[in-house]
């Protein structure tokens, strides 16, 4: 493969989970701001939306090439999905809990201090929402990952865009008017 073939392989890839990660966050966002909008509050989160989903998909992305734990291997994907998932979901916090002692600095002396206190700052609950939401967003993209890895690539599109089969794995649709075999 060349490397034009490359970058346009990883461009793609990165295309795809930004937008996946984008649905995601925007559906948080949409929510933030009708519960926000209870109380008259004003919230404009879009473009942070898309620069987070932008982040999110390419260290997704740079992570998946990261070798699991032999430990791990040896078991069911659902634990290679958990682990993932966790370690995935950890960073994130990490990284908004850095952004936050970085953002709260002057107020605090100095980067150090900011970060000692930074479980007192009144925005910790909106980081912790942050973190579930990504870590939601960050399970639901792992287990599609082990699916994709064992059907093969495109089998998820081919997968969703087919007529859902019926009458070819025997099964009765609801609805139906075929005689029951």
């Amino acid at each position: 493969m060349g490397w034009q073939q490359k970058l346009k392989h990883e461009l793609k890839a990165v295309a795809v989970t930004t937008l996946y990660f984008a649905i995601w966050l925007g559906v948080f966002i949409g929510l933030k701001k009708l519960i926000l909008a209870e109380y008259q509050i004003q919230f404009r989160g879009f473009s942070m939306m898309l620069v987070g989903s932008l982040i999110l998909a390419k260290v997704v992305l740079v992570m998946e090439h990261v070798p699991v734990h032999a430990w791990i291997r040896n078991r069911p994907a659902v634990f290679e999905v958990l682990y993932r998932t966790a370690l995935y979901a950890l960073g994130v916090f990490l990284v908004l809990i850095l952004e936050k002692a970085f953002e709260a600095r002057h107020e605090q002396g100095g980067f150090i201090p900011a970060l000692t206190r930074i479980f007192q700052h009144p925005d910790m609950p909106h980081v912790l929402a942050n973190s579930i939401c990504a870590a939601c967003a960050l399970l639901a993209f792992n287990a599609l990952s082990i699916i994709r890895r064992h059907l093969g690539d495109g089998s998820l599109v081919r997968l969703y865009m087919s007529k859902t089969p019926s009458e070819v794995t025997g099964h009765k649709v609801v609805g139906s008017t075929s005689p029951e075999k």
